[in-house]
């Protein structure tokens, strides 16, 4: 077979057939688009979101389901960015199978997704969240009987540089200047501004700062240590299962024990939501919301109140706070000597391990390997629309990993590298074996020969 050269200048074809350009397709999303196919996951969003849509005006908008569907890939693909999940869609043929357009549709605009974005409203994306947690529990993925709570930051697209003072806009920069002027340097230099600013303190207040174009950011040390502008996340996740329950983005600021009162409300709708579904009212477990699991940061007297007022059973890790004084504070008392005596029995111990499993496993899929780590919208309601479908991407990923055994379209690579490897093994395997017996067969032989032919 002789060489081929490429062609310096290659003529365009002028004429190209449909099925040269169709895909195989991907079989991790041909499998997940059954699934939503056989829930009606485009009917249920397009009958909530035509009250968003003004009827026989304006161009075709996008269908419900592309846009809920790209926001699904950007977990599933790991990307962050609206606009590097649309060039993502744009790039793969697979994925505009996956969302359903022709050959001759083009993929929607980075520019298109936020605009509708902005156009749904946060109790849209609720209900679509809670959707998904009703596929969940048809499949036996959520029972609602313990629940554990955690958080964590996630960085803001806001940068500290572009700080103003609340008081009067002023720049950190404008700020320090008026200072060293103030301390008699007429005209300072930028080292003298770094020494001025190094003797002060609570440099960084909430108080004194905001971003102008982020104000619900705030100031925080983020889990690596740096000190920059975040928002706070946090999950209500079925202890038994791993899937996510309830999902609120709050101040960052805010301690977890005054966080967590959204988190379980948000929590109490969505398996609420689950159990007037009729195809999975009887998944549930009949002692729903009765365990609550958290680490020490939750751990407080209000919650010790709540938890013994309303009858919960506690297993939360309590800090080493020394002798307490409980005068006047019977129900703070009873709540904490009682959520201490759970946490040292057998069922206490195994779910403070799964706290560690369960709990930290969500956030590492959604936020490191899901790539929603550092946010690029800015305002908490923009953010939490955009995260109620990644956190429902992960819920999908437990369905897709009990049906397929794998939960994302890269675990579906190694996967059948492993099937790979497993098969080559058990063929290397059954070569050696009949080898090992044509050679003891061909030492029988010798040993015995056969009749001679006359």
């Amino acid at each position: 077979m002789s060489m081929r050269r490429r062609a310096k200048e290659a003529q365009p074809e002028m004429w190209i057939a449909t099925s040269d350009l169709r895909s195989p397709g991907h079989p991790f999303y041909d499998r997940l688009n059954a699934v939503l196919r056989e829930a009606k996951f485009d009917r249920f969003v397009e009958d909530r979101f035509e009250r968003f849509y003004a009827k026989g005006k304006g161009r075709p908008g996008i269908a419900p389901g592309v846009y809920m569907r790209m926001l699904l890939v950007g977990y599933f693909e790991g990307i962050s960015s609206e606009r590097g999940v649309a060039w993502r869609c744009a790039d793969s043929l697979s994925l505009r199978q996956f969302l359903g357009l022709a050959i001759s549709e083009s993929v929607p605009d980075h520019s298109s997704l936020s605009r509708i974005r902005t156009r749904i409203d946060v109790e849209t994306h609720q209900e679509a969240f809670d959707f998904v947690l009703q596929i969940l529990a048809t499949k036996g993925l959520v029972r609602g009987q313990t629940i554990g709570v955690d958080a964590t930051t996630l960085e803001a697209n806001a940068a500290m540089r572009s700080i103003v003072r609340r008081e009067d806009g002023a720049t950190y920069d404008e700020y320090l200047v008026g200072l060293a002027k103030e301390s008699g340097i007429e005209t300072p230099t930028r080292e003298d501004l770094a020494k001025l600013d190094k003797k002060r303190e609570k440099k960084g207040s909430n108080d004194d700062w905001t971003h102008p174009h982020d104000p619900d950011a705030r100031i925080v040390k983020m889990k690596d240590g740096r000190t920059h502008l975040a928002h706070k996340s946090e999950h209500a996740v079925d202890m038994d299962t791993g899937a996510v329950i309830g999902v609120t983005v709050q101040e960052a600021t805010l301690g977890d024990p005054t966080t967590m009162k959204a988190t379980i409300a948000a929590a109490v709708t969505s398996l609420q939501s689950v159990a007037n579904d009729e195809r999975c009212a009887n998944r549930l477990s009949d002692r729903a919301l009765s365990e609550w699991v958290a680490d020490k940061g939750y751990h407080s007297n209000a919650t010790m109140k709540m938890a013994n007022e309303v009858g919960l059973r506690s297993y939360i890790s309590e800090p080493k706070r020394g002798r307490r004084r409980w005068r006047g504070k019977e129900s703070e008392r009873d709540g904490t000597y009682a959520n201490r005596q759970r946490l040292k029995t057998k069922r206490g111990r195994e779910l403070t391990r799964r706290r560690g499993e369960l709990l930290e496993r969500c956030f590492a899929h959604c936020l490191e390997t899901g790539g929603m780590r550092r946010v690029h919208l800015r305002g908490r309601e923009n953010i939490l629309k955009r995260y109620l479908v990644h956190v429902a991407a992960f819920n999908l990923s437990l369905v897709m990993r009990l049906l397929i055994g794998v939960g994302t379209p890269r675990g579906l690579q190694n996967g059948l590298r492993g099937l790979a490897a497993v098969v080559c093994a058990w063929v290397q395997l059954w070569i050696d074996v009949m080898d090992r017996q044509s050679r003891l067969v061909a030492h029988q032989l010798r040993i015995y020969p056969g009749p001679v032919a006359a």
